[in-house]
């Protein structure tokens, strides 16, 4: 028996959830940035309560924060936590693909092959916000693949919240990088090799965590401020100023918008 068609509210709140949730892989909306109910209910031509519901969703998924006096704003996950997240997908990934390997028809090779296609498409059109959803979308293909939907969307999850994970602490993982291990794990998986399989995309996740910024150095108060006290007070202050500003004539403040704030 086919499942009820959803209400168009619930399809009205899904809507707004997953295009947030999109505008967050794609890097179209930073960590920290405040989500005013008002204005994405004018977005989206509904009303608050529609907004707030699937801001709570999100809020459960971990993508967004909710606090009674700053608001919504887009999640600022900790180091902790991207360790955390890291672990979880390595544990469900290295599973998902062993089991790919010896499940994935050529049907859906070439389906993946379609994908890659796409990727490296974007990475070449230096598409930014097209390349990072595909790349993350990878993952979570191969686990629609296997017809679960529970793992593909606890994947989905993870990898959205990885995306935010990336913003926070400046992966130096390439695009191009990303799209050549995942070409390498679709060769393992036509070849039914499910140790290669696995080894590439631990490999995979490896790499992507190393280059991420989760070990900052605990800063030094006197070893920051020393070249500024040895200065005399104007070459310290021309030290501060911005480039092409003076202590006499300093730069105009620029203020950089964030999409969705008040």
């Amino acid at each position: 028996m086919p499942s009820p068609a959803p209400s168009p509210e619930a399809s009205a709140t899904q809507r707004i959830a997953d295009s947030i949730t999109t505008a967050i892989v794609e890097r179209r909306l930073m960590p920290g940035t405040k989500l005013a109910e008002q204005k994405i209910a004018d977005v989206f031509k509904v009303s608050r309560t529609l907004v707030r519901q699937a801001l709570n969703q999100l809020s459960r998924d971990k993508l967004i924060t909710l606090e009674a006096a700053r608001g919504a704003r887009v999640a600022e996950p900790s180091i902790e936590e991207a360790r955390q997240v890291f672990e979880a997908r390595n544990l469900l990934e290295a599973a998902m693909i062993k089991r790919a390997a010896t499940e994935l028809r050529p049907a859906q090779i070439a389906e993946l092959r379609a994908h890659l296609r796409a990727e490296i498409q974007a990475v070449k059109n230096s598409d930014v916000p097209g390349r990072t959803r595909l790349l993350a979308d990878f993952h979570v293909v191969i686990a629609r693949m296997l017809g679960n939907k529970v793992l593909a969307g606890m994947l989905g999850d993870l990898v959205s919240r990885c995306s935010l994970i990336a913003l926070m602490y400046q992966s130096a993982h390439s695009a191009e990088h990303s799209f050549d291990e995942h070409v390498a794990i679709v060769d393992a998986l036509e070849k039914r090799d499910a140790r290669a399989a696995v080894r590439l995309m631990q490999a995979h996740l490896h790499n992507v965590e190393r280059n991420l910024q989760l070990d900052p150095r605990t800063p030094d108060l006197e070893s920051a401020l020393l070249p500024f006290g040895a200065l005399p007070l104007e070459a310290a202050t021309r030290r501060l100023a911005p480039r092409g500003a003076s202590p006499r004539n300093p730069a105009p403040r620029s203020a950089t918008p964030r999409a969705l704030a008040r």
